[in-house]
């Protein structure tokens, strides 16, 4: 395997500037799913890594269930300092897996939570709840729920004008249309496994609210409208229910949305030219992702190889 199954494990470095590029000069739709599609691949990638590395360390322990053949000199050379990485790696992936399941286990929970307060009302597009308190967002869909529900307060409702109404509406339709809360609870998802991925889920967590802003901008016909409503929506409710459910005021930061809508609709390309900055940024994000693919793949052949190797021949 050599140095090649550490690269899965500081690739996501790269992430920094192409995260940062991405949400300024890519569409918002096209930044969403590639940082959400490089954010899962790498995070795949970086844990089958640690697994690897977990099993040449798990041999070196007295006692383990593992042939002993798998502890040979031969399997160890097949990892650069071995003793270290190979042990290090046995907390860090137990780590990275029950921090991955606490983060699934509370969006699970708040799910559940927020379907279970809609439980006694019609079965509509959209839930209007009798709440002072003011807030809305958008419900992913589940059994019996179709493509999911907006959910608003009337509180929320009490404090925008009809079409600033209009405007919320259409952001969390779009929000709900475009499957943006898969995009959010992989980047999440994704930033628990390796922490060098946490630019990717606040640019994913903005690109996402961008996209559903021109989405409601294309359908209400006012960019101004929309911005107007984010901006009351912001004052209203500053915070989301859970972080994978997308809502008008979650996270922005609200001014560069609103500045974003002050200026004329970007322009829908679906991959930029390579010779401009956001073509940098896409082909270096897929460069990127692609390396950490092969040098996982080519770690698990490698090691398995290995491992076969000294295990038929005891």
């Amino acid at each position: 395997m050599g140095v090649f199954v550490f690269l899965p494990l500081v690739l996501p470095l790269t992430a920094w500037p192409v995260a940062r590029l991405a949400e300024q000069r890519l569409h918002p739709r096209t930044a969403t799913r590639l940082l959400a599609a490089v954010a899962g691949v790498s995070a795949v990638c970086s844990t089958l890594c640690l697994g690897l590395l977990m099993i040449v360390g798990t041999a070196q322990l007295p006692g383990n269930p593992l042939p002993d053949s798998w502890s040979d000199p031969d399997v160890r050379a097949a990892v650069p300092y071995d003793e270290i990485a190979g042990r290090a790696a046995i907390p860090a992936l137990l780590a990275v897996l029950v921090s991955c399941a606490v983060a699934a286990w509370r969006q699970a929970r708040v799910r559940r939570r927020t379907a279970g307060a809609l439980a006694g009302l019609p079965p509509t597009s959209v839930a209007v709840l009798p709440d002072r308190t003011p807030y809305a967002y958008a419900l992913p869909g589940g059994r019996g729920n179709g493509r999911g529900r907006v959910v608003v307060s009337t509180g929320m409702l009490a404090g925008l004008g009809s079409a600033e109404r209009r405007a919320l509406f259409a952001h969390e339709r779009a929000h709900l249309s475009g499957r943006h809360h898969r995009h959010l609870l992989t980047v999440h998802l994704a930033a628990r496994a390796n922490p060098f991925l946490r630019p990717l889920r606040t640019a994913v967590a903005y690109s996402a609210e961008r996209w559903a802003d021109e989405e409601a901008a294309a359908e209400v016909g006012s960019r101004r409208t929309v911005a107007r409503a984010i901006g009351k929506a912001a004052l209203l409710a500053p915070r989301a229910p859970a972080a994978t459910l997308p809502a008008l005021a979650a996270v922005g930061p609200v001014p560069r949305r609103v500045a974003a809508l002050m200026r004329p609709a970007p322009v829908g390309r679906a991959w930029p030219p390579v010779c401009t900055a956001a073509g940098l940024a896409a082909w270096g994000a897929a460069f990127g992702t692609t390396v950490s693919a092969l040098s996982s793949a080519n770690s698990a052949v490698t090691l398995y190889l290995v491992l076969h190797t000294a295990t038929t021949s005891v």
